[in-house]
């Protein structure tokens, strides 16, 4: 494996033992079919299942394939952070274990890097993008309703942000999570919002998108904990 990869994937995950392996095979043929160096980062946070045994054995199986463990269970956001901070890529893909935007959209958000943007987000929100399969309509209006507060006290002018296909330029990746304020689901907008005072150019790029029924989210609880976060944000910047 090159020093410093073309790409890196970091893909976080817990309890995933049964989704991960296929997720993998889905995933490593597609980046083998690019031609250039690459490597992908999974992270286990803190499972309690056997998602550190998949891991471990794809990582001795593929040589790409690197392991971060992390113990106890700290947050989405916090092993994304672990895993970024491990890359050694040029460009950096975050990516969700259950692959809900297909990895093969990845030339998507590759275009808008080349063209000049320093972060590009996978988008559900725009024009051009396709949701194969839907969340039920609740979560969907809250998303909406939540997207519409980020906007307003954070990020204007950018329709989704929760989408959990992104891709960076690696060195922007490194410094903003990095400074990752939060271990949570508000990662996004907590590294979005730092990357648009840092004047990183992010472009928002429309997908495709297929629905996973076992979302980790909660609708209640961890809305509320992202909704305070925006707030805390907000107030920290003034």
């Amino acid at each position: 494996m090159a020093a410093n990869p073309r790409l890196s994937v970091v893909v976080p995950a817990f309890n995933e033992q049964d989704r991960l392996p296929a997720s993998l095979e889905a995933a490593l043929p597609y980046l083998e079919s690019l031609g250039c160096e690459y490597e992908l980062i999974v992270v286990d946070d803190g499972s309690t299942d056997d998602t550190l045994q998949v891991m471990r054995r794809a990582e001795s199986e593929r040589s790409p394939v690197r392991v971060v463990a992390l113990k106890p269970n700290r947050g989405k956001g916090r092993a994304l952070a672990e895993g970024v901070a491990a890359s050694r890529g040029e460009l950096v893909l975050i990516t969700d274990a259950d692959f809900s935007t297909p990895i093969d959209e990845l030339p998507k958000l590759q275009a808008a890097i080349d063209a000049g943007a320093d972060v590009a987000i996978g988008s559900r929100a725009l024009r051009g993008s396709r949701v194969e399969v839907s969340q039920p309509i609740y979560r969907v209006l809250m998303g909406k309703g939540f997207n519409l507060i980020v906007q307003a006290v954070l990020l204007p002018g950018l329709w989704d942000t929760q989408c959990g296909f992104k891709l960076f330029r690696g060195e922007a990746a490194r410094e903003l999570f990095g400074g990752l304020r939060t271990d949570g689901f508000g990662y996004d907008f907590d590294v979005l919002f730092r990357a648009k005072r840092a004047g990183y150019q992010i472009a928002e790029v429309p997908v495709r998108w297929i629905n996973s029924a076992s979302s980790r989210v909660s609708p209640v609880s961890d809305s509320w904990e992202m909704l305070v976060h925006v707030i805390r944000l907000r107030l920290r910047s003034r």
